[in-house]
This record gives structure tokens, C-alpha cells and sequence, in this order.
């Protein structure tokens, strides 16, 4: 027969609670190191998130700039041709359009969205499972 392993040792010359509280202490280590390495990664994505979405901003607000003045340019033409109040009406309706097809583009996003489906079934068996092992023992 071979040798016992340092594990197997130990098991064998201590208590059953003595274990059972190394191994509490062992989870509730391994539970406290899972959390601090979580709240360290969402620091990190959350610093580069903050600085992505700064620059998306100001290039959000670059385009708005852009759409105004080819706006403007696109009135100006068309005021030489029609009269600037016509020519402010076409480029309105031509936004009016833009602005009705990106709604109902939008709005169909919206209804493919389906939240956290697995995490809400997985959380739903969560009770049955405790049900179970509780009246296995």
C-alpha cells in the first residue's frame, strides 16, 4: 500500500468541524479574492468605457455640427432656386423623413430585445435546487 498523501494525513488527524472550518475559511478567501479581482476589472472597463464614450460624444456633437452647416448649404441652394421659405420646407420634410425612418428602425430594436433571459431562468432554479438538497437530507 502506498504512502499517504500531506492531504490524506491531515484528513485523517483532525476533526470533522476542524475541517469543515478550513474549508469554510478557504471559500469564504477564494469568495473575497473573486470579488476584489471583479471590482478591478470593472474599474478598468469601466475608466475605458468612460473615456470611449467622452470621444463619442464629441464626435456625436462633430456630426450634429456637420448635418447643420450641409443643412444650411443645401437651404442656401435652394433658396436661389425656389425662395428661402420653400427651400426651408424641403430640407425640413427631408429631415422629417430621415427622422421617421430612423424611429421605426429604433422602435424594431427595441421589440428584438430580450433582456437576461438565462440569468432569470437560472435564478428561478435556484430555489428548487436548495428545495431539493434540503429534503435529501
Amino acid at each position: 500500500m502506498t504512502d499517504p498523501t500531506p492531504s490524506e494525513a491531515k484528513a485523517a488527524s483532525t476533526s470533522l468541524g476542524d475541517l469543515l472550518g478550513e474549508v469554510s475559511r478557504d471559500i469564504s478567501t477564494l469568495m473575497r479574492q473573486e470579488v476584489a479581482l471583479a471590482k478591478a476589472e470593472l474599474k478598468e472597463s469601466a475608466t475605458k468605457s468612460a473615456k470611449g464614450a467622452g470621444l463619442m460624444g464629441a464626435a456625436g456633437y462633430g456630426a450634429v455640427m456637420a448635418v447643420f452647416f450641409l443643412s444650411f448649404a443645401l437651404w442656401s441652394t435652394l433658396a436661389t432656386i425656389m425662395g428661402g421659405g420653400w427651400a426651408g420646407v424641403v430640407v425640413a420634410l427631408i429631415w422629417a423623413v430621415i427622422a421617421l425612418i430612423l424611429f421605426f428602425v429604433g422602435r424594431n430594436q427595441f421589440k428584438d430585445v430580450n433582456g437576461v433571459p438565462q440569468t432569470v431562468e437560472t435564478l428561478k432554479e435556484i430555489p428548487e435546487t436548495v428545495k431539493r438538497n434540503e429534503e435529501n437530507r
